[in-house]
């Protein structure tokens, strides 16, 4: 039987020692990895005003610090907010009796709600663009249903008249409230840039 050649005849194996390993091996552990190249510095004040503070709460779709209002010490929207939900579950819970408490607790919920929600918006930190434009456009629609239910019209009007302008004036709402945000939005941004 014919002995197989492995082309190594004449060669011993030999264990290398630590010593011995081949430069090319060792370079890699000993360099340190290479950056990146840096792009552009961006300034540390323009860093701080841009990054939130990372245990902040932010709210979806804002930019920049929520606008104080002028009694800003006091939480008074959240008050009122907090009182009113309290009146209007006394007033439900009372049913026949608690009709005017359920509805004088609803007007507070709403005010509340209302004054951070203008005053967000039309500082340009978060949209309320929707819920802006149906408010009136609902307080029109009620009025109108109302007017008229008192002259005797018939039930359909009541919903099909109020609807024709419904729809063109929230249409106007939105587009107007939308701009105005947007006019706020890039002047946010810009006085931020500038810090």
């Amino acid at each position: 039987m014919a002995k197989r050649n492995s082309g190594r005849r004449g060669k011993t194996r030999k264990r290398r020692s630590g010593s011995e390993v081949p430069a090319q091996a060792a370079a890699p552990a000993t360099q340190a990895p290479t950056a990146a190249p840096k792009s552009k510095r961006i300034p540390a004040r323009e860093r701080r005003a841009a990054a939130p503070d990372p245990g902040a709460y932010r709210a979806p779709g804002s930019f920049g610090e929520r606008p104080q209002p002028p009694w800003h010490p006091w939480p008074l929207s959240e008050i009122l907010i907090f009182i009113g939900a309290i009146g209007t579950l006394v007033g439900f819970a009372r049913k026949e009796q608690g009709h005017a408490l359920l509805i004088a607790g609803l007007a507070a919920v709403m005010l509340g709600t209302l004054d951070f929600t203008i005053r967000e918006h039309l500082s340009g930190y978060r949209a309320h663009t929707a819920m802006l434009a149906s408010l009136p456009t609902a307080l029109w629609h009620g009025a109108a249903a109302l007017g008229l239910f008192a002259v005797g019209a018939p039930r359909v009007t009541w919903v099909l008249v109020p609807v024709a302008i419904d729809i063109p004036l929230f249409w106007f709402l939105f587009r107007t409230l939308r701009a105005r945000f947007q006019d706020a939005r890039r002047e946010r941004i810009f006085q931020a840039g500038r810090r």
